[in-house]
């Protein structure tokens, strides 16, 4: 079984960068896709970006398009998530996760059968 260990959240002001990692229990190539997803109380988990451990394409939620990078290092088993340009709307826990879904087809919760604990992110206004 695939766990999934995050790091990387915290408290910034607006404007700010962080960057996220998440670091899988073993090589996840058989799984595809590592996916990026957030959620504030009272609303649904959302997309946010999928990046494939072969190739590395990535695929972006249109509101963090330009701002975040999603990227990985095969041989930490390690993917990043990097916030730039930070908006207090982007204040969410957020959740890596993977699946065997193609990167480009995967941008619902349900399609992933691993999550990471979520990680906090604050940006402050």
């Amino acid at each position: 079984q695939v766990q999934l260990v995050e790091s990387g959240g915290g408290l910034v002001q607006t404007g700010g960068s962080l960057r996220l990692s998440c670091t899988a229990s073993e090589r996840t190539f058989s799984t595809n896709t590592m996916g990026w997803f957030r959620q504030t109380p009272g609303k649904e988990r959302e997309f946010v970006a999928a990046i494939t451990w072969r190739s590395g394409a990535t695929y972006y939620a249109d509101s963090v398009k330009g701002r975040f990078t999603a990227s990985r290092d095969n041989a930490k088993s390690t993917v990043y998530l990097q916030m730039d340009s930070l908006k207090p709307e982007d204040t969410a826990v957020y959740y890596c996760a993977t699946t065997t879904i193609p990167a480009s087809l995967a941008r619902a919760r349900t399609q992933y059968p691993y999550w990471g604990q979520g990680t906090q992110v604050t940006v402050s206004s």
